[in-house]
């Protein structure tokens, strides 16, 4: 990829944000926004975060959930992001299994209870070019496979689109996230790993925070995904 391809889509989107709001449960888009995802404090004007040391970098959530939606382990579950992922970078998702007894509406999440699900990454052209393709560039919606055999039960599922366009330094990555409440039916009897905190998981300026043009290898963040 040429230089010059990876800076103009950068210009183009240098102010364009978005928030993740609905889900795709099998194949259908839900009618209205929060309805299984928690509303996060982006619903009026879609900034992410920046402070990966925050609380906000969990589920940046504004108020507790209302509502959860059921999916089948082995099934796609997808989010839907309102002004289409108009920044590059990767798209990971995590999920944290909801303790027998407590509310999935109000658990934190706290702790090392995530583990990585799914990982979009982003595609070198070759050792002698610069620049990435991004798979979820400019798409209107994000998903992944429910690991098949997880095992059944609550879930929160956090959706995370690293957006790497000022990404030059520490601080620079914007994260736009979001947590939905999922009841995963039909699972099996894996144990997911490797579970990490968040905050804690990732470190300001550490790997895969820092990207430039240069680039000509690129990780996400966090942990491996969990193979099942």
């Amino acid at each position: 990829m040429h230089i010059l391809s990876y800076l103009l889509p950068l210009a183009a989107v240098a102010d364009a944000h978005y928030r993740f709001s609905k889900l795709v449960v099998g194949g259908q888009t839900e009618a209205k926004e929060w309805t299984s995802i928690r509303m996060t404090k982006n619903y009026q004007d879609d900034h992410g975060v920046t402070d990966v040391n925050g609380a906000d970098i969990r589920c940046f959530q504004a108020k507790a959930g209302t509502g959860t939606a059921t999916v089948v382990a082995g099934d796609e579950l997808g989010f839907v992001a309102d002004q289409g992922v108009t920044h590059p970078g990767p798209v990971q998702f995590y999920m944290a299994r909801v303790p027998d007894g407590k509310d999935i509406n109000t658990w934190e999440a706290t702790g090392n209870v995530w583990f990585k699900a799914a990982s979009i990454n982003g595609v070198n052209p070759g050792a002698k070019t610069s620049g990435f393709t991004w798979p979820t560039y400019n798409k209107k919606s994000v998903s992944f496979t429910i690991p098949k055999n997880v095992p059944s039960g609550k879930y929160l599922v956090r959706v995370e689109s690293i957006a790497l366009h000022q990404a030059q330094s520490a601080g620079g990555a914007q994260f736009y996230l979001a947590c939905a409440q999922v009841e995963v039916t039909g699972g099996g009897n894996g144990s997911p790993g490797q579970l990490v905190a968040f905050p804690g998981a990732y470190k300001s300026g550490g790997p895969g925070l820092i990207f430039s043009w240069q680039t000509t290898a690129y990780t996400p963040p966090g942990p491996e995904v969990w193979q099942g």
